[in-house]
């Protein structure tokens, strides 16, 4: 197939996606000189309809999948592709966390890489896109060869220089006679304002829009900043026309904001377009602590600690003694729910006429009937009082982690705390 005749093909097409998923991408596949799913006959490497469990506990099922290689997701054509990419991330893990995760309504293929610990980089290809050489060659790469795709980036590496900018900006501000106290709290709203941004939490660009408008006139920055900070501190926030969520808490607990120059602006705009989504959250504490101490200005950015150094702690002493807690609880209410399910076998089949009894019960669940010699009102009972001892179990052990309290003897940046609360979620 050529790409012409591809193009031709795939524009005319207006089926839906359960009808014309496969097909597309076998149609790729001839386009890409690559193997198509049902080649590998088990499926154990590459598949339509791979199944996976989803992070909720349901089922689910990647369109296309091969092994090391890639996880896709069909859409009918102009449907939304960001719920398509939520979705495949929902049972990722189930696939063994393919370094690419891909997303198409036909139309349109959007690459995504996975690599943990990497900066995603995002690729868009259009129908009309395959008469360029070049996107022929990165589709076929996502299909079989997806260290070509690797980014270069870490999050570790893109924190680091998120950092480096906050550092900047809280060192001119310092300079200028600010309380540190205050500078510190100040850089921190800022930061989050761009995460905030990033993700969706504030109305999409805000934060950008307000940092154009101030690099106009920068001597209005302050005042901007300042409604924000208020409506972000509201239950019913408004900013203009905008909504504005409500973000409880100490971060937002007064609307100060301290004046910035237009060489501060423009240090702050750089900054806001990195992709705060990969840039890691522990920036929080580093930027703090050491935002309020003078002689560690040239440390921030150059010693973040990053999670993986700070996992080497965590694992051993967190994760792994709660889980095998958690295994032997699980282990546990698993043996009340099938003695349960035997029980109210034995209930039901002693409520039947004795012509069916045979017919209904198991020859095991016959024998324990016999064994208990107890009546269907009292198995049943005995049934209820499993089915609550397990929930107790379950509630016992969320309560225990609700509880479970965590040292940091060295008081710095929390960064600690922060990912022992993540692991603990």
């Amino acid at each position: 197939m050529t790409p012409l005749e591809f193009i031709v093909k795939w524009q005319a097409n207006m089926r839906p996606e359960r009808a014309a998923s496969q097909s597309h991408f076998n149609d790729l596949c001839r386009l890409l000189d690559e193997p198509e799913p049902n080649n590998d006959p088990t499926g154990a490497n590459y598949a339509f309809e791979k199944g996976a469990a989803k992070d909720s506990g349901r089922d689910g099922w990647a369109d296309v999948w091969r092994k090391d290689c890639f996880a896709w997701e069909y859409k009918g054509k102009h449907k939304d592709l960001d719920a398509a990419y939520r979705q495949l991330r929902d049972y990722v893990g189930d696939l063994g966390n393919p370094p690419l995760l891909i997303v198409s309504d036909i139309s349109r293929i959007i690459i995504r890489t996975n690599w943990n610990g990497i900066v995603t980089k995002k690729y868009e290809i259009a129908l009309a896109d395959l008469t360029d050489p070049a996107k022929l060659t990165l589709l076929k790469h996502a299909l079989s060869d997806p260290d070509q795709l690797r980014p270069d980036k870490t999050r570790a590496g893109l924190t680091q220089d998120a950092a480096r900018a906050f550092a900047e900006l809280a060192r001119r501000l310092r300079d200028r006679g600010h309380n540190p106290q205050t500078v510190a709290h100040f850089v921190n709203r800022l930061v989050f304002c761009l995460f905030a941004d990033d993700v969706d939490l504030l109305p999409k660009g805000l934060f950008e829009k307000l940092l154009t408008h101030a690099t106009r006139r920068p001597p209005r920055f302050a005042a901007m900043a300042r409604e924000l900070f208020a409506a972000m501190a509201q239950r019913d926030g408004h900013l203009g026309v905008d909504e504005i969520q409500w973000f409880n808490g100490g971060l937002f607990d007064d609307d100060t904001a301290l004046p910035l120059e237009k060489d501060d602006i423009s240090l702050l705009q750089q900054a806001a377009g990195m992709d705060w989504a990969e840039i890691d959250p522990s920036i929080f504490g580093t930027l703090f602590e050491r935002g309020l101490d003078p002689d560690k200005r040239s440390q921030l950015g150059a010693h973040y600690t990053d999670a993986a150094k700070i996992e080497l702690i965590i694992d051993p002493v967190i994760r792994r003694p709660l889980r095998a807690e958690w295994a032997a609880v699980r282990d546990k209410i698993a043996a009340n729910m099938a003695e349960r399910t035997k029980l109210l076998a034995v209930a039901a089949a002693d409520t039947l006429p004795g012509a069916l009894q045979a017919d209904f019960v198991t020859a095991a669940a016959a024998r324990a009937r016999r064994a208990l010699g107890k009546t269907a009102r009292e198995n049943a009972a005995a049934a209820k009082a499993l089915y609550e001892e397990a929930t107790n179990l379950l509630r016992d052990f969320l309560a225990r982690l609700r509880a479970f309290r965590v040292l940091d003897p060295a008081c710095g940046s929390g960064n600690f705390l922060y990912l022992s609360l993540l692991t603990l979620k």
